[in-house]
């Protein structure tokens, strides 16, 4: 029985490598579908987490976990041993920037030695990790080759970029059509055979580099376009101008107008990410790539935007930055999740703090997060905490909030998100 067989009968034993926001909602589907799972982490805190039946992700319920666990076709373990039991591997590992803005390859390096080390002849292994175009060709198939392993021949290789987007209850990884680039004709069968189990819409391209290419198309438009819509706001905050009432008229347009949304500034685990390495890529190649670096600065720069109309908001009400009492809601990069990786609510706290503020802040989904040196924690968002504040800042709009309860009880209210739409008391201040 060939590997394709293997895995349209049901018999091929899955892996998936990094089991985070990627990785164990992939885990789950390959399960659900009757595959036997082995999800493979570092992080034996997640292993013993899932081992127990035990989910840590918001977008995938415990119950789900403990019913595979049950059954015995879900298993994690840190010991990478496990991979010469396996058909197929699925790295979905972290690929974020160094300091330097530069990509850091060192997760996916890490991984693929330890994979590499147990791998067998027969085997199928796709990355799904954001990376620049040439990542799969260029650094992992010679990682193989290296070990004795020709992808096409004794091992399949492709990519296959990851299109999660946590705490969005329309899409989810099965809803989410997968792109698919084999290195080979072989490769791109095995890997489309594996996720047409657990995926309503496989799409195949010609090559791993055309995938990768893909994911920073997507997510480079739309930073883009965000950014756009964030220097929209900053403009009609010169001309006084509600952005989001020119925004919602100007999506009545049927044809050639596709709405975007302004807020503090940009965050979460790709799309502050992604383009810069397409823009790393870019000028290897000697291409000057402008456009999507000034995007990248107008979003940057929101942040300080946000907080410069706060000290106007201070400043009309007779009070300085410095011990002012600054009530912040919401520091997750998005609604209804809880992930604060690249957030701007972090960089506006951490302005503020900067300042001389007294910051604190409240999320139903956070309990604690870290501004350089402090350690800050989410306090009870009560009558007396929201009256007491000199300003109320909208900075995620979870819908665990209580938009009239937050009103009824603030004194006013800085809105970075449009949350609270139709309060025109005056007592919002849309930024």
């Amino acid at each position: 029985m060939n590997l394709v067989e293997k895995i349209e009968s049901g018999t091929a034993r899955a892996g998936v490598v990094g089991l985070g926001y990627v990785g164990l909602p992939l885990a789950v589907e390959f399960a659900e579908s009757g595959l036997t799972v082995t999800g493979l982490d570092l992080n034996r805190a997640k292993v013993e987490q899932l081992n127990d039946g035990r989910s840590y992700i918001l977008d995938v319920p415990s119950a789900r976990v403990r019913g595979l666990v049950d059954k015995g076709l879900l298993t994690a373990t840190s010991d990478f041993a496990a991979v010469a039991d396996l058909d197929t591997i699925n790295v979905c590992v972290p690929t974020p920037l160094r300091k330097t803005r530069e990509p850091d390859l060192s997760f996916v390096v890490n991984a693929i030695d330890s994979i590499v080390a147990h791998m067998r002849p027969g085997q199928l292994l796709i990355l799904e990790s954001t990376t620049y175009p040439g990542t799969t060709e260029e650094l992992v198939a010679p990682m193989f080759e290296k070990a004795g392993l020709r992808p096409g021949v004794d091992v399949e290789l492709a990519f296959s970029p990851e299109r999660t987007d946590p705490g969005n209850v329309k899409f989810s990884t099965r809803t989410i059509p997968k792109v698919v680039g084999g290195m080979t004709d072989s490769a791109n069968r095995a890997a489309c055979a594996l996720y047409s189990r657990c995926i309503e819409e496989v799409v195949p391209v010609s090559s791993p580099k055309v995938a990768e290419m893909v994911k920073l198309l997507e997510n480079t438009f739309r930073a883009v376009n965000i950014a756009l819509a964030n220097e929209m706001a900053m403009l009609c905050g010169s001309f006084k101008l509600d952005v989001w009432e020119v925004i919602d008229a100007a999506a009545t347009k049927p044809f050639g107008f596709m709405p975007f949304y302004p807020g503090p500034g940009l965050g979460g685990h790709c799309i502050p990410v992604d383009p810069q390495y397409l823009t790393w890529k870019a000028r290897a190649e000697g291409f000057e790539p402008r456009f999507i670096e000034l995007a990248g600065q107008i979003n940057a720069q929101k942040p300080r935007y946000v907080v410069g109309r706060i000290g106007d908001v201070l400043n009309d009400r007779g009070l300085a930055f410095k011990g002012a009492k600054i009530l912040a809601l919401g520091v997750a990069y998005k609604r209804d999740t809880n992930d604060v990786r690249e957030s701007p609510s972090l960089d506006v706290m951490t302005l503020l703090l900067a300042k001389g503020a007294e910051v604190e802040f409240s999320d139903p989904l956070v309990e604690t997060v870290r501004l350089g040196d402090e350690v800050l924690h989410s306090v009870e968002l009560t009558p007396a905490k929201l009256a007491g504040a000199d300003a109320v800042l909208l900075l995620t709009d979870h819908a665990a909030f209580d938009r009239n309860a937050i009103h009824d009880a603030s004194d006013v209210i800085i809105d970075t998100r449009n949350a609270f739409r139709g309060f025109d008391d005056g007592k919002v201040i849309r930024v």
